[in-house]
């Protein structure tokens, strides 16, 4: 999908919480209020009355639209320094008559007047007037005045010239902001169908690269011409001005130039043309193929992948190739007519000179004239060149953004609550290969619970993209009591009506962020905005909101302020089930002291008191604690000597051993020859280990210092180390060789040899890997060197390591680490069992859980939500639309990802929470679960009937009353608490994020927790948006379990509800619910 699509659908996506939640008003209430209290101040909106987006047909007439008032400003500007450029083209002759040849002091005058200011007035005036007598000058006084006057001239021209360039660029750069934020704006109205057939890269290229030159452009679109034309034709006036023969020649040199370089430059606009199409789908098609590398890999197409992009740069190299050659063919004969006047103007001006019609300083004045002609004039042409192609870019871009190919503004409309009666009238969508819906008409009575089941086709999927608008239809409409939906105002809809489909749209970000991310729709007060940024994004047809800041519409999700919003994110995260897995992404993620104060004080007491119950249980011997003084048995040499973590790449894996202050305290410390020594022997052991064996054994992962490819890397090393030791024996140990063999022998500090040897056992540790390698005078080394290599950091200012510290958290660690603050025993049998039952224990002793679940929404999901699962990016899509409280939810498919219980307990959650005030319609691939819906559509072929009662259930179990379902909520969850500190481990190393849990562990799991089958729609252990929750919680792989404030208890009670409920079997169920 493209990248305008998936902006598109994201900001379609979810709201809803169920009316019980929601605060006294109602959501009616509250939206109005909302509506008066978000003034229109997002605006400056370029695109206000133009549904074309305010782009014109002509760029120059854009330009000239946008920035009329800075092009007069500038070119006022380069009207006023003509007089003083004419000056300074004067000033040449004038030196060379008046000061060297001495035409000034001809009638024997030993002075002349030197800066008269003199303006000559009219025969009738009858005198000049005299402004200022000047100074009387002898002829060496006059050259070097005149002589200065033009270096101030050529000073005072440059400052010139240096404002109006920079004036120009800035002009050229406000409008290249302005077009980019117009085009983008002209992405988000893209139809759907526009979408379809619009490829992200080829989009994102036309923003991003083809719209440059047109930026470099706009400055010199009108500035350009009036500056190069008056400073060429103040040059040729002036070369008129000396002689018309010459100043004739000079117009003709300069006509042919104008008429036969543009003509020539046709084929290259061509060839441009023709350029820049290719280089776009060179792009487009390598971004298909970045977005189905997976594919490519699969099917083992990376060669035909190779042959066809190789094919297109082939092509794309012609073009370029035979541009160069027209292109300089044209220079080539540019510069030949350029060169040619100084030729003729020697020739014919000296002719002249010789014959007493032409003085020497004139001549001289004239070649000099003439040598500022050719550089504007080359200009100018280049800049027609330019206009033609921009004209050209221009064009192809308009015809990305077509009118047509654009939805309607989103003027204001109505904005009402979606109940009612709700009808499809003569509903059709074509697509390319025919129909998918024709001629649909039924009603719908508002709020219900709709299934539509399909038959295989794309109808039923199709027809419920136009109920959430996703898709416009070609024929008919899609009423709300008698009223178009069309007469909705698109934000309103947004707000209203929430949609998730089969492939969830995840943005780089947090959990938190994009989840949030359909509540980023009230824009903040502005006051506190920067006032020059404020006035340049007004200036360039800009958003003037501030941003970052808070855009959160904390009313439309029915909270008060950001904590109560996160308390109700986690509240749907638990109740669907992904409660332990965001608490597992909260002990791996980081904490900030500045962000979570709170927490990191609380995170310094549970530390020592998680030291004090070791020490009480006997067990104290498990854990080495980091101590500054100590060398700890358990963690690697590198950890051992930064003691803290690395901020930086460049103090991380082997190449710390690059570091040229860590490589420095090695050496003041003595510790590079140890290392390398260690490096040696290592590298001779895992050699002889892994002769022969696989590159996938598991010995490779074990001994962690080599993979397989290196290792004849370091068998090479080893070697040359030899070739010296037997070189240092035939030429004995003098203090030479000693030296040499220091720098370039066994050492060979600074070598690559040496880094290669050094950086092997900084992964090393003892206990682990058992080689004997560290005894206890290499440790007081080591700790030495840890005082020192952090006082020579911070004395040179580099940082890069966030330290260790008993008495604060560790900013760069994770959660879990800063709580262990050390390392488990390894060589103690169950000590990882041991250590993470009693962590367990004192995280729901001391209620930590839920600031470290909170801490689970940093987590980064990844480019596209990669590093999340696909049952995770399925239920954070849901998420995202359930916390904006819609008044309809569409699901399309949104449920299958989720696995067969997660699916089942999601549904049964969703038909709970809908249909009172608000509205559910989801696809069902077959009738087995229609009956648990209100009321069933039914799609056969390209129609749509219906709606019907839903088929008879299977089963004649009677639902328990909702006080029954809470009581027994309630036992569970006392029950799961007592039972809880057994469940799993807060500190054991759980599944890695992004890998889904495995199913049966969550079965047995939530056996072990829950000893009692409960009825649906039980709701206890948690509570509302902004209030606390408890209970707690099981491991789904015996890793990490929350515990204490409800984060695990609600989702194993929904979890375990769901197994319990009557209807299809579990392994029917992901097969059942395709919503």
């Amino acid at each position: 999908m493209s990248g305008g699509a998936r902006a598109a659908e994201g900001t379609a996506d979810g709201m809803a919480r169920d009316a019980g939640d929601r605060p006294a008003g109602g959501r009616d209430g509250d939206r109005a209020a909302r509506r008066e209290a978000i003034p229109a101040r997002a605006g400056n909106d370029p695109e206000a009355g133009d549904a074309s987006g305010g782009l014109d047909r002509s760029l120059f007439r854009y330009i000239w639209r946008h920035s009329k008032r800075d092009q007069i400003l500038i070119c006022a500007v380069v009207l006023a320094s003509l007089p003083l450029y004419f000056a300074s083209l004067d000033l040449p002759r004038r030196i060379v008559n008046e000061a060297i040849q001495g035409h000034a002091f001809e009638k024997g005058n030993e002075t002349a007047k030197f800066l008269v200011l003199r303006l000559q007035m009219p025969d009738w005036f009858g005198h000049d007037l005299s402004l200022f007598d000047g100074f009387d000058v002898d002829r060496f006084e006059l050259l070097f005045g005149l002589s200065s006057m033009f270096l101030l001239l050529v000073l005072i021209n440059g400052a010139f010239k240096y404002w109006i360039n920079v004036a120009k660029g800035a002009l050229g750069e406000r409008m290249l902001r302005r077009l980019r934020f117009q085009l983008f704006s002209l992405i988000m109205r893209f139809s759907p169908d526009a979408l379809r057939h619009t490829k992200a890269s080829e989009v994102a290229t036309i923003i991003r690269d083809e719209v440059e030159p047109i930026g470099g452009f706009i400055g010199d679109a009108y500035i350009l011409p009036a500056f190069l034309g008056t400073q060429a034709a103040t040059a040729m006036t002036f070369i008129l001005l000396q002689n018309v023969w010459l100043g004739l020649l000079a117009a003709g040199v300069v006509g042919v130039q104008f008429v036969v370089i543009p003509r020539l430059r046709r084929e290259l606009l061509r060839l441009g043309r023709q350029r820049q199409l290719a280089s776009r789908r060179l792009a487009g098609r390598v971004g298909e193929v970045v977005d189905g590398i997976a594919a490519v890999h699969s099917n083992g197409a990376e060669a035909w992948e190779r042959a066809e992009i190789g094919h297109r740069l082939g092509g794309l190299f012609d073009l370029r190739l035979r541009i160069y050659r027209r292109k300089f063919m044209v220079k080539f004969l540019n510069n030949l007519l350029a060169q040619m006047t100084p030729f003729l103007f020697y020739c014919i001006g000296g002719y002249f000179a010789l014959k007493g019609q032409l003085s020497i300083g004139q001549l001289v004045a004239v070649i000099a004239a003439y040598r500022d002609l050719p550089p504007p004039l080359k200009e100018l042409i280049d800049w027609d060149q330019q206009r033609l192609d921009v004209q050209v870019k221009y064009e192809q871009v308009l015809q990305q953004f077509l009118p047509e190919r654009l939805l309607g503004l989103d003027a204001p409309g109505r904005d009402e609550s979606l109940c009612g009666r709700l009808a499809a009238e003569g509903v059709g969508v074509q697509e390319p290969h025919g129909p998918v819906l024709a001629n649909v008409s039924l009603a719908l009575s508002l709020p219900a619970i709709v299934g539509i089941v399909s038959d295989g086709g794309p109808a039923a999927s199709t027809f419920a993209r136009v109920l959430a608008r996703r898709t416009v239809p070609t024929s008919g409409r899609v009423t709300l009591e008698g009223h178009d939906l069309s007469e909705w105002a698109g934000a309103a809809l947004t707000r209203r009506i929430a949609f998730a489909g089969v492939d969830p749209i995840l943005f780089p970000g947090s959990l938190r962020e994009n989840i949030v991310y359909g509540l980023n729709r009230r824009p903040p007060d502005s006051a506190v905005t920067d006032a020059k940024a404020l006035a340049e994004a007004h200036r360039t047809g800009n958003p003037v909101a501030p941003f970052p800041a808070d855009w959160i519409d904390y009313a439309q999700a029915g909270v008060a302020d950001a904590g109560e919003l996160d308390a109700l994110i986690l509240d749907w995260l638990t109740r669907i089930g992904m409660g332990e897995e965001v608490y597992r992404f909260g002990l791996l993620g980081q904490v900030d002291p500045e962000r979570h104060p709170d927490l990191a004080a609380r995170l310094i007491e549970a530390r020592i008191a998680f030291r004090e119950r070791l020490a009480a249980e006997g067990h104290a011997h498990l854990v080495e604690p980091f101590d500054p003084a100590r060398y700890n048995r358990q963690a690697t040499v590198a950890e051992n000597l930064l003691f803290g973590v690395p901020t930086t790449t460049a103090l991380t894996g082997r190449a710390l051993a690059e570091h040229p202050v860590v490589r420095l305290v090695l050496d003041r410390t003595g510790l590079a020859d140890d290392l390398v020594t260690m490096g040696e022997r290592i590298a001779a052991t895992m050699l002889e280990i892994f002769r022969g064996l696989p590159s996938g054994h598991p010995l490779f992962e074990q001994f962690s210092f080599l993979s397989a490819d290196e290792l004849p890397e370091y068998e090479a090393i080893l070697a040359r180390r030899t070739a010296t030791e037997a070189s240092a024996e035939r030429h004995g140990t003098s203090a030479f060789e000693r030296l040499r063999r220091r720098w370039i022998g066994l050492g060979r500090y600074g070598s690559a040899d040496a880094t290669r040897l050094i950086a092997l056992p900084l992964a090393y540790i003892e206990p682990r890997h058992r080689l004997g390698l560290i005894d206890d005078a290499f440790r007081e080394r080591l700790v030495e060197a840890r005082g020192e290599l952090r006082t020579t950091l911070d004395e040179a200012g580099l940082g890069g390591v966030d330290f260790y510290d008993p008495d604060r958290v560790c900013a760069a660690a994770p959660l879990r680490d800063n709580l262990l603050f050390g390392r488990i025993n390894q060589s103690v049998a169950d000590a990882v069992e041991t250590v993470t039952a009693t962590g367990t224990a004192l995280v729901q002793e001391m209620r930590l859980a839920p600031d470290i679940t909170r801490v689970g929404l940093d987590h980064q999901v990844g480019p596209e939500g990669r590093f999340l699962s696909g049952s995770q990016r399925a239920v954070v899509s849901l998420v995202r639309a359930l916390v904006r409280r819609p008044d309809l939810l569409v699901l399309d498919g949104a449920l299958s990802p989720m696995g067969e219980n997660r699916a089942r307990t999601v549904l049964e959650l969703l038909l709970e929470r809908f249909g009172r005030e608000n509205s559910l319609v989801a696809v069902l691939p077959n009738d087995r679960v229609a009956d648990r819906f209100a009321l069933v559509l039914r799609a056969v072929g390209t129609q749509i009937h219906g709606p019907e009662a839903p088929p008879a259930r299977q089963d004649d179990v009677p639902r328990q009353d909702a006080a029954a379902r809470q009581d027994a909520a309630a036992r569970q969850d006392a029950a799961a608490r007592e039972e809880a500190p057994a469940a799993g481990g807060a500190l054991a190393d759980g599944p890695e994020p992004g890998t889904d849990p495995d199913p049966e562990e969550a079965r047995r799991a939530e056996r072990d927790a829950f000893a009692a089958a409960d009825a649906p729609g039980a709701g206890g252990g948690t509570s509302g948006a902004g209030g606390g929750t408890s209970g707690t919680g099981s491991s789904a792989s015996g890793g990490v379990v929350p515990a204490g404030a409800g984060v695990a208890a609600p989702a194993a009670a929904v979890s375990r509800r769901a197994d319990n409920e009557t209807g299809p079997e579990p392994a029917r169920v992901e097969q059942d619910v395709k919503a």
